[in-house]
């Protein structure tokens, strides 16, 4: 194994944990949990640095912030994620 095949492994499994935070949030949001749980505060401490800009830029563009009753954040920065993801692995490769 060579450093370009060991790097886009850890590339893909960095990119895979974060996703998979990102949907145990989404979850989690689903369920009437105590945030102060230690398991629930590390998962929202890992996710809130990608999600809370996303979530801070939908609300200035729909409706001046108003109105905005659903979530697209998780979304979006799996989608974004999965981007920057490839963008780094076609330049890796």
């Amino acid at each position: 194994m060579n450093f370009k095949s060991i790097l886009s492994v850890a590339i893909e499994i960095f990119f895979y944990i974060l996703n998979m935070l990102i949907f145990i949030r989404v979850i989690l949001s689903w369920f009437p949990i105590n945030r102060d749980n230690p398991f629930v505060l590390i998962i929202y401490q890992l996710t809130e640095p990608i999600l809370g800009p996303i979530r801070a830029l939908m609300q200035k563009s729909v409706l001046g912030g108003k109105g905005l009753m659903i979530d697209f954040s998780p979304i979006i920065a799996l989608f974004l994620l999965e981007f920057i993801k490839n963008t780094i692995l076609y330049y890796i490769m």
